[in-house]
């Protein structure tokens, strides 16, 4: 049907020159006409080397080890650097990007300082994680520089990215539109449109913005659409703005990677954060991605899991954009351990060490499920995927099982006791593994010899110091009883007063490293109250993202009209101090 093999193995000039050829024959005649064209099968292709691309763009595909072609790929970037629209059907994670960026990046004037590609993306993630793309594809092309436009960040760098003359524009519809009426976003003279997840941005209310920006656009341009599916609109929006496209479409895989291990656990809503906790408390872990369904849920999970020590953030749209790039980025650096996030706040979000995917709500479908469980088993590794499923979502665990064709293992809710024998297990390979660090130890080999030559018993000796580092040995109580209370003192967001205690003075911002007060601690006034929206567990949140301490560490919070007062360490380094004046919430600066 389109004989891609033999006509583009040529170099990009050559497949140019001959562009004219393939409407020679007549079914290539009746596409020019205005039949759509369905490519099926995915063309059999060595590697990039066959698809035409430029010997600068296949530079930088070796040096990024790119070696043989995703099928959406291999069928998308012939048609779209022979200059003719294409509309692709293939799911997330099928290299969609890179199946665009590649040819239009081929056919770009690196000379021409103006915008001549514009993507439009349905979330901010999303668009910063394709501008990466944009940039690492084209880094062998000298004079390439990409934009990424969206709300909820300054225009500043957005307008200064514009004005050094931009040639690719990535952005939210949202954002996009903000620029066009200011005048300051010039698609006159744009050469290529993408819109990337148009299902995603139907779903989220963007169709019309959309539209807008389709109509704004030269109408002698080349467009090209992906989406995961085609509801009616999306294809009411290819008949308006596409001209006669290739039509591509990758069949959905619904199975799962054979490196996830796959469980579930039929779980009531009222005992979800219960087991979620038990489950921390049983598996060895890297990274987390706890999956909710509202934002509400990420705000009160998160806030259980601060509350019990765990280095936790949340990710939804409450969160500004700003401290979104910061917790993703110490996700990846390993200074946050678990996100809690929303599937869309959590969209092109693609980390390694994410070890565990924990559906808390489970999606609305498969699809949906099989994208989230992807996050996990990356780059070889294996992977574990846990749902909490209601009484009446049965059936939906027996649907992924049929229709993904793997099996799901039941997951039973570790008992107090099974938690308390972990705890002991891991505090003994604790102990193991400083046992092996032999150096400084002469003086308590001495203390704790004059201690059993004086009549007491060594392993009871071992047991209290144990006690001690690690506190009592058995904090979970059985489910008569509140299930996976920490031990220790009551902890921030929990039982907070309106006022700091009587006797203490909180230190007037931050304006300078304070000097340490009563025990080590000391109270800090913060410029956030209730009518910013702060919360106790926005502010602890925010307070632990920026300096790097345990819900542990950040003592009481107290939330006022107009400002905050929270108990916090005093030797904290200058470093956590200054991230503190970056933080926001509501656009508020903490300081």
């Amino acid at each position: 049907m389109y004989l891609l093999r033999g006509f583009f193995c040529d170099p990009l000039c050559t497949a140019i020159t001959h562009q004219r050829r393939i409407f020679s024959d007549p079914v290539t005649a009746r596409i020019k006409q205005g039949f759509y064209m369905s490519v099926a099968t995915p063309v059999a292709a060595q590697g990039f080397c066959d698809l035409g691309l430029p010997d600068t763009i296949m530079a930088t595909l070796d040096r990024l080890g790119y070696v043989e072609p995703s099928p959406i790929q291999a069928q998308a970037i012939p048609p779209l650097l022979a200059g003719q629209d294409v509309l692709g059907q293939a799911q997330t994670g099928t290299g969609k990007t890179a199946a665009f960026a590649l040819p239009l990046l081929a056919r770009l004037d690196p000379a021409q300082r103006h915008p001549q590609i514009l993507v439009l993306t349905p979330t901010r993630e999303l668009a910063g994680q394709v501008a990466e793309s944009w940039q690492r594809y084209g880094a062998g092309i000298g004079g390439i520089k990409v934009a990424c436009l969206y709300g909820g960040s300054s225009y500043v760098p957005q307008l200064k990215a514009l004005s050094s003359g931009a040639q690719i524009v990535v952005g939210t519809p949202g954002r996009i539109i903000d620029h066009l009426n200011r005048g300051t976003l010039d698609t006159s003279r744009l050469q290529a449109l993408v819109l990337d997840e148009a299902d995603e941005m139907l779903r989220m209310g963007f169709i019309d913005d959309v539209q807008r920006i389709a109509e704004a656009c030269p109408e002698q341009r080349q467009t090209a659409l992906f989406s995961a599916t085609m509801p009616p609109p999306i294809r009411r929006l290819t008949h308006r703005h596409l001209r006669n496209p290739v039509e591509i479409t990758i069949a959905t895989d619904h199975s799962v990677k054979a490196l996830i291990r796959q469980r579930a656990a039929v779980v009531p809503f009222r005992n979800k954060t219960d087991a979620l906790l038990r489950l921390l408390a049983m598996e060895t872990y890297d990274g987390i991605i706890v999956f909710v369904a509202t934002r509400v849920a990420t705000n009160d999970v998160t806030q259980a899991l601060l509350d019990h020590g765990y280095r936790a953030a949340q990710l939804s749209g409450d969160v500004a954009q700003r401290d979104r790039e910061i917790t993703v980025d110490r996700f990846i650096k390993g200074r946050v351990d678990i996100l809690v996030a929303t599937d869309v706040a959590a969209r092109g979000l693609d980390v390694d060490r994410v070890s565990h995917v924990i559906n808390y709500d489970l999606p609305n479908d498969l699809e949906q499920y099989t994208h989230r469980i992807g996050r996990t088993g990356r780059a070889g590794r294996s992977g574990e995927a846990i749902s909490f499923a209601a009484p009446h979502q049965r059936h939906f665990l027996a649907a992924v099982e049929r229709r993904s064709g793997s099996s799901i293992e039941r997951w039973e809710i570790p008992s107090a006791k099974d938690v308390n024998n972990r705890r002991l297990e891991r505090i003994g390979e604790q102990i193991v593994a400083a046992s092996s660090k032999q150096q400084g130890l002469d003086g308590y080999r001495t203390l704790i010899s004059d201690l059993i030559a004086a009549g007491n018993d060594p392993v009871e000796l071992a047991a209290c110091l144990a006690r001690e580092i690690h506190g009592d040995a058995e904090p979970f109580h059985d489910r008569k009883g509140p299930i996976g209370k920490a031990p220790g003192k009551q902890l921030a967001g929990k039982g907070v007063s309106k006022a700091p205690p009587s006797g203490k003075r909180p230190s007037k911002g931050l304006g300078a490293h304070p000097g340490p007060s009563n025990g080590g601690r000391q109270l800090c006034q913060f410029s956030v109250g209730r009518r910013h929206g702060a919360t106790p567990a926005r502010m602890l949140a925010a307070i632990a993202n920026a300096s790097g301490l345990s819900g542990k560490a950040i003592g009481r919070i107290a939330i006022d009209q107009d400002h905050s007062t929270v108990d916090m360490p005093s030797d904290l380094p200058a470093g956590a101090w200054k991230a503190l004046r970056k933080q926001r919430i509501n656009g508020q600066p903490l300081v």
